[in-house]
């Protein structure tokens, strides 16, 4: 278990430095130059220009400018902002909470509607099982920036249940302002999710298993959690932790949308104002976090299916 941890915390290491060479090799290929955003139109003499450079690094090679730049991120320095002239660093714990609290908050409701409605759609009558799959239909077909249009026209403006625009203040305050966004961007994630649920519950049910603690006399409730839900968990942890890795990458519509301060929005207006420095780091966060997701759940695999934990002593 250990030596297999292990793995999987130095795969994670690797990719986040992948990333990170590709991520600043794009921002140091992309047309134009933090210069060129400095000084705009203006002509300025050769000796500022070569003490910009000299400031911001822009006159060594690429594997120096690479190597400062990742040993800062390692201690939390994330540069300057060219545009605004401030710390990258402020710029994002300025943006990081709102962004933070809307993957939470859609996360938990991805989990809990569509492990729930799975469930449900697994183990009830025809009827609720077809009114459920007719839901997901919905929800697997409208688009996340359609669903943020709809959800702020009728609860909105129409029906003035939750504010139009902004992340709000204190906990309270937050979920009433990002209830809309996070339902927004779980709707597709937690339609999906559904029939992951319904269908690897439907396959045990099938089990021989199944057939077994039934026989002796169990009863359905705990023939359903230990021999059912137990199994088909596999799958279900699997899609969830890919949906709430792509919320990262989904949460730039979203916050567009609603006009939230985030980071997605940030990342948008940095683009606009070509702020190399910000978009690097935004970009970095976002490819990290990813691959974090993903690492936990495979390390996930693990606690839930014996065979993995067989197999790994094995080896």
């Amino acid at each position: 278990m250990s030596r297999y941890l292990g793995r999987q915390l130095l795969s994670m290491v690797v990719l986040l430095l992948l990333s990170s060479v590709i991520i600043y090799g794009s921002m140091y290929l992309a047309p134009g130059s933090a210069t060129a955003v400095l000084f705009g139109s203006h002509t300025v003499a050769p000796a500022v220009r070569r003490a910009v450079e000299l400031q911001y690094h822009l006159n060594q090679p690429f594997p120096v400018q690479y190597w400062d730049w990742l040993r800062g991120v390692l201690h939390g320095d994330f540069g300057t902002s060219i545009a605004l002239r401030t710390p990258v660093s402020q710029r994002i714990s300025a943006a990081a909470p709102t962004t933070i609290f809307l993957v939470v908050y859609a996360s938990l409701l991805i989990t809990v509607a569509g492990v729930a409605l799975g469930v449900a759609s697994a183990l009830g009558g025809r009827k609720l099982d077809g009114a459920i799959m007719a839901l997901t239909n919905v929800g697997t077909s409208i688009p996340t920036f359609v669903a943020a249009i709809v959800l702020m026209q009728v609860f909105s403006l129409d029906l003035r249940w939750f504010p139009v625009l902004g992340g709000g203040s204190g906990f309270f305050g937050r979920i009433q302002h990002l209830t809309l966004p996070a339902v927004a961007l779980a709707l597709w994630a937690a339609a999906y999710l559904t029939r992951v649920t319904r269908t690897s519950m439907r396959d045990e049910l099938r089990g021989d298993q199944v057939v077994t603690a039934r026989a002796r006399g169990l009863r359905e409730s705990l023939v359903i959690r230990r021999h059912v839900f137990r199994n088909a968990l596999l799958p279900i942890v699997t899609v969830s932790g890919l949906q709430v890795a792509g919320l990262i990458a989904g949460t730039i519509i979203v916050e567009q949308a609603f006009g939230l301060n985030g980071l997605g929005q940030l990342l948008l207006t940095a683009v606009e104002q070509k702020d190399f420095a910000t978009v690097q780091a935004v970009s970095l966060i976002l490819v990290a976090a990813f691959v974090i997701v993903n690492t936990l759940v495979d390390i996930a695999y693990t606690v839930l299916d014996p065979r993995i934990r067989l197999g790994l002593r094995e080896a």
